[in-house]
């Protein structure tokens, strides 16, 4: 098991460009399985997510190449519908092969999928969606079945806008006969870049980035395709806290600032300086943060859940009391206890959390519960006093680039232990 080590104190400064998107990169890797031709996915994430994608396409047949953040893939010699169990319960995003297995061979088998665990993230909407379009679907000794030859376009109205619902719906219904309408869609950036991808082989879909989604269906040849994915505003938005925290002037390049004005709008609530450009964001920060009075988090374009621990550690060291309330799951305040080590002062009851920023935290030794929870104790580091110890590094390798290689080359004392 793997540690960051972190003293605290220094504030970040310099330029930085931002990684590809983990939740863009993850399904366009899936929908790849749809082609017959040769992809080849640029500014794709160097992480252990899609390490673990690229493993699941590969056990499926299909020719897998990586140099740095470039993908070549064949997947016209992907030859089997059954997805590896391991892999399957260590990614969650292994949930949207469905569709795409679907659209290829009509058949498509997983095991219910892992991830962190910040709470109940059902697969029903998939499922349902996918059956609406036509496909069988039953389980049996915690494997998903889905079967369906003959895919029929369908008017699919969702309960919750879920991103990978709306996702793997789209996938499925790309060739299926007729025309498929998703209603209370999600609108999530990375749904548009997903659109994109399946316009770029050969498919014929619009609506992304609002709440209904249209796909012409009947699909038969999509060709090969070469694919630029989009920046992390997750990434993107991680850094800009960290330096809100722990002072200084960072510029960070290949960023799209439409996608992340939830996250902006309460950075400059704190009393960060932001100046926006059209693909690059500079922000600066020379005193104590000030609170935040309120953080809900929301679907897209509201709040996003992915930031709200990160922000957490922001508040714990802002002057004042901010509140945070999670309305998304019912674990994601997994990062509480650990702050607390730190000697944040929060007061937390069900899914609401007041933080009482104090001046200085201190150095300790935490753990990172999830992915998220990990990426906000180590910005908690940078601004504590003395040695922080950041345990359980893999779960953030999963979703950053190298995060402590971020941090060093803007001017963090941060060091990695591999376990």
């Amino acid at each position: 098991m793997g540690r960051f080590i972190i003293e605290g104190g220094y504030p970040l400064n310099g330029t930085l460009r931002v990684q590809g998107a983990k939740n863009a990169a993850l399904p366009i890797l899936a929908a790849a399985i749809m082609s017959e031709g040769e992809i080849t996915l640029t500014n794709c994430p160097q992480i252990r997510d899609v390490d673990n994608m690229l493993e699941i396409l590969g056990e499926l047949g299909a020719g897998v190449e990586r140099q740095d953040d470039t993908v070549k893939l064949l997947p016209g010699k992907a030859s089997r519908s059954v997805m590896p169990n391991r892999l399957s319960k260590e990614l969650r995003s292994s949930i949207f092969m469905l569709g795409p297995l679907l659209s290829r061979f009509g058949r498509a088998v997983c095991t219910y999928p892992g991830g962190c665990e910040i709470g109940h993230r059902p697969v029903d909407l998939h499922l349902r969606g996918l059956a609406a379009l036509g496909a069988e679907v039953s389980e049996e000794r915690g494997r998903i079945i889905c079967e369906g030859t003959n895919l029929r376009g369908a008017e699919i109205h969702l309960d919750y806008p879920s991103v990978g619902a709306t996702e793997n719906i789209m996938m499925a219904a790309a060739s299926a006969r007729g025309d498929t309408c998703i209603t209370n869609a999600a609108r999530e950036p990375e749904i548009e870049d997903l659109q994109n991808f399946l316009n770029a082989i050969g498919c014929s879909v619009w609506g992304a980035g609002t709440s209904t989604l249209y796909i012409r269906g009947g699909i038969e040849h999509i060709p090969s395709a070469v694919y630029r994915i989009m920046p992390d505003r997750i990434a993107a938005g991680t850094i800009l806290c960290g330096v809100a925290a722990a002072g200084g002037k960072v510029t960070l390049c290949d960023i799209c600032c439409d996608h992340m004005g939830a996250a902006l709008s309460k950075l400059r609530e704190a009393g960060c300086l932001l100046d926006q450009g059209k693909d690059a964001l500079t922000i600066e920060m020379n005193h104590r943060p000030r609170e935040i009075k309120l953080i809900e988090t929301y679907p897209y374009p509201g709040f996003p859940t992915d930031m709200q621990a990160q922000f957490f550690a922001l508040c714990a060291v802002a002057e004042g009391t901010s509140v945070i309330v999670e309305n998304l799951f019912e674990n994601r305040f997994r990062h509480c206890a650990e702050l607390a080590k730190m000697g944040a002062v929060i007061t937390q009851k069900d899914r609401t959390a007041v933080v009482r920023g104090v001046k200085r935290l201190s150095g300790a030794n935490v753990y990172a519960r999830d992915l998220r929870c990990g990426a906000a104790l180590t910005i908690a580091g940078l601004c504590a006093d003395g040695i922080t110890t950041v345990d359980n590094i893999e779960l953030i390798d999963r979703g950053y680039q190298g995060l402590d290689d971020m941090l060093r080359t803007l001017g963090a004392h941060i060091t990695r232990e591999d376990g």
